[in-house]
């Protein structure tokens, strides 16, 4: 499950791909808090404000605000990332969060059953974001992490959140960001996109053969909030030539259990 913040051809939305959703000052600056707070900071101010569909003038001005606020930090050199304030409240989201410890440990049960790695991970605009990862017994290690944010259309837990949303949302989401791909295995046409996603609705869950990283496979299966909508999935990730997909379709019993767990959980 190979990560895409660093490549400016591949990050959500795609340099410039979010333009149309910068919407009002608000989402302004939580769009350039989220991509300054991306993995891999500091980051540029023009890498910022394209991933973020901000122009430069006006990013420039907000991040100067968000940095005098203390939500972001600037290196001096012309990099930011997440200030002390936005740190703060990640701390305090997270130190014995119930719904952390929920996670974690519905998780940790499937690992060990399943033996190899699992991930919770939910939509955060136009990409999924990793919010545990638990490495079972038999994992091979991988480049996956938490915070990681992901495409929606290769990944199993990205289709699954695609397969939730109205026609609508899904051709606008689309035509936003484009289907770029990640490997020769991406879907890369809104019409065989539609078909698959079909299949996702009927057999309840989805599959990323080699669509997203080259060698490995993943199986997802929807989370929802309490209102019955789709936020993400749970996944199982595993290396191409060790198992097989009947393999991995064999164990979606155990990963719908882990995700039923956790339905309502967020929300």
């Amino acid at each position: 499950m190979a990560g895409i913040e660093t490549s400016e051809d591949s990050q959500p939305g795609g340099r410039g791909g979010r333009s149309s959703l910068a919407g009002n000052a608000t989402d302004k600056a939580l769009n350039l808090l989220e991509a300054a707070s991306a993995p891999g900071y500091p980051h540029r101010l023009g890498e910022i404000a394209a991933a973020a569909g901000v122009p430069k003038a006006s990013a420039h001005r907000i991040m100067n605000n968000l940095v005098a606020n203390g939500f972001l930090a600037s290196d001096g050199s012309g990099g930011y990332g997440p200030g002390p304030r936005v740190r703060a409240l990640a701390a305090r989201i997270t130190q014995g969060c119930e719904e952390d410890q929920v996670m974690r440990a519905e998780l940790e049960v499937l690992g060990r059953r399943i033996g190899h790695t699992v991930h919770m991970g939910v939509r955060t605009g136009d990409a999924v974001t990793l919010l545990v990862k638990v490495a079972g017994p038999n994992a091979v290690q991988d480049s996956s992490r938490v915070g990681m944010q992901l495409p929606l259309h290769t990944t199993a837990i990205g289709k699954c959140v695609l397969a939730g949303l109205a026609e609508e949302e899904l051709t606008a989401l689309v035509s936003r960001l484009g289907l770029p791909p990640r490997t020769d295995n991406s879907l890369t046409g809104l019409a065989e996109l539609r078909a698959e996603l079909a299949g996702v609705r009927e057999r309840g869950f989805a599959l990323d053969d080699e669509e997203n990283e080259p060698g490995v496979r993943c199986l997802a299966v929807p989370v929802r909030d309490a209102k019955g909508a789709v936020i993400g999935a749970v996944n199982v990730s595993t290396i191409a030539f060790l198992e097989t997909r009947e393999a991995l379709v064999g164990w979606t019993d155990a990963v719908r259990t882990t995700a039923e767990a956790l339905h309502g959980l967020l929300g």
